[in-house]
């Protein structure tokens, strides 16, 4: 494929606004009708275009799942960071936000009650094991089969006594996970410390993001651990309304 002439279609296609006929794309690109329909066809077995409907075509998926993870951390935090801090002081717990990679889930921002009277738990940022951290679980849990197959299939590090490492058993859990809409983690990195997370769903791209909430196990019981996992559902939710916006805003 010639580059200039696919970008000529995708330019095309994004800016109708609607799905598009082969026919429109050729008068809009003036491009050769052969060649036209030729890179129609191949972009949409590429995933760089959608066929909604026979015949029309809107920016892909893929498309659109590569210029929102192309949004730089700063700007991503930047946006969330209110509706974390909101959290962190309705929870007294500290807040944090990971990120999907290539491989791996990252925090990449971390918001803490403003009551300073109030002992928390920082969770640090950086990388977190996707078998052992309730971040990673709950992207893992409702990622595509293959992510998760490669997961059971790789190396799991056991941190403590309750760290999970049988394939079978983070199989049910990730199930689990997906029943209950969050994931937990008791003192299965560290001794003492818990956490819970939520999803972030993004439109189709699906959960590139998770909101979590950590603290001390003497605190997070299992009571409280649930109050807390439905509450993120919900705030969840929030951060994805923001994030969608500051994406087509920053487009």
């Amino acid at each position: 494929m010639h580059l200039d002439r696919v970008m000529k279609i995708l330019e095309a296609v994004a800016t109708t606004g609607r799905p598009v006929s082969a026919v429109e794309v050729q008068n809009l690109t003036d491009l050769p009708r052969p060649t036209c329909y030729r890179l129609l066809q191949t972009m949409t077995a590429q995933r760089l275009l959608d066929e909604p409907e026979t015949g029309r075509f809107l920016v892909g998926e893929r498309m659109v799942r590569l210029a929102f993870l192309a949004q730089p951390d700063g700007d991503i935090c930047l946006a969330a960071a209110p509706t974390l801090q909101e959290a962190a002081d309705q929870f007294g717990e500290a807040i944090f936000l990971s990120r999907l990679r290539s491989k791996g889930v990252e925090i990449i921002h971390v918001e803490v009650p403003k009551d300073a009277k109030r002992s928390f738990i920082h969770p640090g940022l950086g990388f977190r094991p996707m078998h052992a951290c309730s971040c990673s679980k709950v992207i893992a849990a409702y990622a595509k089969d293959g992510f998760r197959d490669d997961i059971l299939a790789g190396p799991m590090r056991s941190f403590t006594k309750k760290t999970k490492n049988d394939p079978q058993a983070l199989r049910r859990e990730f199930d689990s996970i997906r029943a209950e809409g969050y994931a937990e983690c008791v003192e299965e990195i560290e001794v003492g410390v818990c956490s819970v997370a939520a999803p972030v769903q993004i439109g189709a791209i699906g959960p590139t993001f998770s909101i979590g909430a950590t603290g001390p196990v003497r605190r997070f019981t299992q009571e409280r651990r649930t109050e807390i996992g439905g509450a993120l559902q919900s705030i969840s939710q929030t951060v994805s309304q923001v994030l969608m916006l500051h994406g087509t805003a920053r487009a």
